[in-house]
């Protein structure tokens, strides 16, 4: 018999259960029922803690990158702001690694996102990871746009084109690579930095 005690910690069960979910596979479709199940409370508590399925893949990819990233320089004032946003990119390339273990994360994508059948799960996977990889790098920019960094409008260009460079760099630390990968990397973010602080308004 499910639990059921309409609490905070009732959304805390159904959030760990979801990242648990992912974790087994990442194509998983978190179904109402499937993760109410394993949360062990009613699908009536789950949709009063997360009214849609995207509130709740939301919240949970939320919860996964918080805890990837739990320190963010993006609030370090004492370093320029071109620095700051550099340092959280390079904290989006670092889970993958490089050499072998980049391969390894490119070979899962791979597996998971590309070489299965475009199912409508397949997709709604993907478009989920990386609407949480756009929605970090878009509170980068409003944090520095509040600051006057960058104009105050929408940043959805630059957020395609930032998370088109973290992409391109993380195929890139998949590939052989001379022994100056880093140095090329860093390049590559600055350039890529200064092109989104310095591009003129549209």
């Amino acid at each position: 018999m499910a639990r059921d005690d309409g609490s905070a910690g009732s959304r805390e069960r159904i959030l760990a259960a979801a990242a648990a979910m992912l974790a087994e596979d990442v194509t998983t479709r978190l179904s109402v029922r499937a993760v109410a199940a394993r949360a062990g409370v009613s699908t009536g508590s789950l949709r009063f803690h997360f009214p849609t399925q995207r509130a709740l893949q939301d919240a949970v990819l939320a919860r996964i990158y918080d805890q990837i990233f739990p320190d963010d320089p993006i609030h370090d004032r004492s370093l320029p702001a071109r620095d700051r946003l550099v340092s959280c990119l390079r904290q989006v390339l670092a889970p993958a690694g490089v050499g072998e273990q980049a391969r390894a994360a490119w070979g899962a994508a791979y597996q998971t996102f590309i070489a299965p059948e475009q199912t409508a799960e397949v997709r709604a996977a993907y478009r989920a990871v990386e609407r949480e990889g756009g929605r970090r790098v878009e509170y980068w920019l409003t944090v520095l746009a509040d600051e006057g960094a960058l104009p105050r409008e929408d940043h959805t260009r630059r957020v395609r084109f930032l998370l088109t460079v973290l992409q391109g760099l993380s195929i890139e630390r998949a590939l052989p690579a001379e022994d100056s990968i880093l140095k090329s990397e860093t390049e590559t973010l600055y350039l890529a930095v200064d092109c989104i602080l310095n591009a003129p308004t549209a």
